[in-house]
């Protein structure tokens, strides 16, 4: 009995730690419309630049620092962190600058894709094989974004490339384990000297943020604590949390985005975006009920048992 009463307990920790996670990354458009003056890449440079430096500091009070140098004596490793490194730079970089420029709602619809776009990449990279509910699933998808584009007259390519590149993120993170707080120490040490050069180079051309008023230094300083305590909160989450409930919860992040860019920051929402997010929102139930018994089954056993 008391092992079951724990057992509920971590789940429903467990729960809330994933909500708060996903509700975090969904209101964190807020704090990147406030640093609005600065330009996106110092945004950027500066969030790595210190999310290593409060994780790494975090790794070094709890005797965790050996990891870091573990991980890189492999070389397979070292390629992955580097993959991670890079692509998760490129998502965090888009992110701010679309945020920034008015595009909140099509950011939304990148974190929306972005579960259909890595099985589209497991298909082509490794050859994973589709459910038919998940083929449907692509294909309702493919169709929102074509009707997406016919209507805007452009490709989404701030949606397509912040999913592709958090896919490809997503994959390189599979190639290695380890824990949160240890990934993103190795992702953000790949890419600081990068963010510093930067930084620095800035700062002598007098253009840099930090330094030029309090309120802004201290807010590009905390970037690197939002940036860590939501990946905090998601590793407690998974450790007693279904990966299937998580499925569900990570749409919170991106719903919330949405209503953020439509009701608070006013950006347009027409009957054509309607119909695109309505046929990926119904290609998203598909995708999460795939993974379900009744939808794992094929469809002619299930046309059997109904003519049953």
């Amino acid at each position: 009995m008391d092992n079951e009463i724990n057992t509920r307990g971590q789940l429903k920790a467990g729960l809330w730690y994933a909500i708060a996670a996903y509700a975090a990354w969904g209101l964190l458009p807020i704090y990147w419309k406030i640093l609005n003056g600065i330009p996106s890449g110092q945004i950027l440079s500066h969030r790595i630049a210190w999310s290593f430096i409060f994780v790494a500091i975090l790794l070094f009070i709890r005797g965790r620092w050996g990891l870091v140098k573990e991980v890189l004596t492999d070389r397979t490793s070292r390629f992955a962190v580097i993959l991670c490194g890079f692509t998760i730079s490129i998502n965090w970089f888009l992110y701010i600058w679309a945020v920034n420029h008015n595009h909140i709602v099509e950011a939304s619809l990148g974190y929306y894709i972005n579960p259909l776009i890595s099985i589209a990449v497991g298909v082509v990279i490794l050859k994973e094989r589709l459910h038919f509910w998940q083929i449907v699933s692509l294909v309702l998808a493919a169709i929102g974004v074509i009707i997406m584009t016919i209507q805007l007259g452009k490709i989404p390519w701030i949606a397509l490339t912040l999913a592709v590149s958090f896919a490809f993120y997503s994959l390189a993170k599979k190639m290695v384990k380890f824990d949160a707080m240890t990934g993103l120490a190795l992702e953000t040490l790949v890419v600081v000297p990068v963010s510093l050069v930067y930084l620095f180079f800035v700062h002598g051309q007098g253009t840099g943020a930090f330094g030029s008023s309090w309120t802004a230094s201290l807010l590009l300083m905390v970037s690197g604590v939002v940036t860590a305590f939501p990946l905090l909160w998601f590793a407690q989450a998974a450790k007693s949390v279904p990966l299937s409930t998580i499925g569900f919860i990570q749409y919170l992040s991106p719903t919330i985005t949405l209503l953020l860019g439509v009701f608070l920051y006013h950006e347009p929402f027409t009957k054509s975006h309607l119909m695109s997010y309505g046929l990926i929102w119904i290609a998203l139930v598909l995708y999460s009920l795939s993974y379900t018994k009744w939808f794992h089954q094929k469809p002619e056993v299930l046309q059997k048992k109904q003519s049953v």
